[in-house]
């Protein structure tokens, strides 16, 4: 089956010698529903604008389709979907005005769709975006995302600065609608409890590059935090140089080491390689993971 979305040893830098991006590699399959995590400032952006074509690799190739987003940009956005927090609207267009301009670039446009989601939105379509609710311009941005049902929808942070009910109801939207019906889906979202609720696989981007790439179902069994007394180890090395060992960071004078390995499994290597006996090893939520993984020393 070949790959939707394809980035390979993609580097994108805004400074001289400071990447942002730094050989991003991974791919997505037709169905997949991807979340993608990462601290502010970690290229999560970055990374969807590439994947749009409204921004050129400095490095490496990224192919939607088979094809590059920004030499073939047309044929590339008639089959994606796209929602961001930031996403400016025509404010003086109403919402009819936005329907019938997007049903106009999209011949596949599906009517019945467009119908069923400004009744489940409850969509005032002859108001001006400008006098629209966060929430409603949001919904009205994810209708003309979809409705020309794309094969791809890219959504960043879309349902940023919504309440947890219109978050819910915006992106169960957008899986129910779509995925059902075999669109792929990647989204970036600060909200964990999204990402738990509705993807498939996760992709946590940390120091410019790939940190994490994982199914969803098997993250809790596969990754585990080994606990160790900071007074019997004194530096982290011996422990980064351990096989499957992902990061280590200190908290409160004990090292946290993130395993990909079964948290009986972690302990048993990490008790014989030490020589001790009181190392705690247990699976952790995945807003506990991501933490690990991408937060800061605490002393």
């Amino acid at each position: 089956m070949s790959a939707i979305l394809e980035f390979h040893d993609v580097v994108r830098s805004y400074e001289a010698g400071k990447p942002v991006l730094d050989g991003v590699t991974f791919a997505m399959q037709p169905g997949e529903v991807v979340g993608l995590l990462g601290r502010n400032a970690s290229g999560k952006t970055t990374l969807i604008r590439l994947a749009m074509g409204m921004l050129f690799p400095h490095g490496g190739n990224v192919r939607v389709f088979g094809l590059s987003p920004t030499t073939e940009p047309v044929a590339v956005k008639r089959r994606i979907g796209f929602v961001a927090e930031d996403q400016a609207l025509p404010p003086h267009s109403t919402i009819a005005e936005l329907i019938a301009f997007h049903r106009y670039l999209f011949p596949q446009w599906d009517e019945a769709l467009e119908r069923l989601l400004v009744d489940r939105f409850s969509l005032p379509t002859g108001s001006k975006i400008a006098k629209l609710s966060k929430g409603q311009a949001r919904q009205a941005a994810l209708l003309c995302a979809v409705c020309h049902r794309p094969e791809l929808l890219i959504l960043d942070e879309p349902a940023g600065g919504l309440d947890a009910a219109a978050r819910r109801e915006f992106l169960e939207t957008s899986i129910q609608l779509l995925n059902r019906e075999g669109t792929a889906i990647l989204f970036s979202s600060h909200h964990l409890s999204d990402v738990e609720r509705i993807g498939g696989r996760v992709l946590l981007l940390a120091e410019g590059r790939v940190k994490l790439d994982r199914e969803l179902d098997t993250l809790r069994e596969d990754l585990c935090v080994a606990v160790v007394p900071g007074d019997q180890v004194p530096t982290a090395d011996v422990l980064e140089r351990m096989p499957g060992c992902l990061r280590v960071r200190r908290v409160f004078g004990d090292w946290h080491a993130v395993f990909q390995a079964a948290p009986e499994i972690a302990k048993l290597r990490v008790e014989e390689k030490l020589g001790i006996a009181n190392v705690r090893c247990m699976g952790v939520p995945l807003e506990e993971l991501f933490v690990e993984l991408v937060g800061g020393e605490r002393s």
